[in-house]
């Protein structure tokens, strides 16, 4: 990932370790939202007991946070993405040379696209950074 994180995500990932326990160096903003990238193994470590650091983190930055598990490869992108965009859901992903492509309904492609073409981007720069692919919604 070779994305640079500013100050404020610093200060993020800061807070997130000292709660949880967990080092992480993957953070990202989606909707709103504050996503925390941690290896598979160490995800029920940095929720805790009944979501309870995530609770304590939600409780002090008051944003909402999500905790995703990371890819360990291109293999991965599709429950990496399924994870990110949660409760929403797609029809298919397609995974070519260098693009990935969401095959989504009506309803779902408007929210995936989100306002002015927010959401989309934003999933542009996260596929970007982490498969070094081009992120499509059809």
């Amino acid at each position: 990932m070779a994305n640079t994180i500013d100050m404020q995500g610093m200060r993020y990932i800061n807070l997130f370790s000292k709660i949880t326990r967990v080092n992480t160096r993957y953070f990202f903003k989606y909707n709103d939202m504050l996503v925390f990238g941690v290896p598979k193994p160490l995800l029920s470590k940095s929720l805790g007991k009944n979501s309870e650091n995530l609770r304590k983190i939600s409780g002090i930055l008051k944003k909402r946070i999500r905790v995703v598990p990371l890819p360990r490869g291109i293999e991965d992108a599709e429950k990496f993405i399924k994870a990110i965009i949660s409760p929403l859901d797609f029809k298919e992903i397609e995974i070519k040379d260098d693009e990935i492509i969401v095959t989504a309904g009506g309803a779902n492609k408007a929210a995936l696209l989100g306002r002015n073409k927010r959401r989309l981007s934003e999933m542009q720069e996260i596929v970007r950074n982490f498969f070094k692919k081009n992120f499509r919604i059809i």
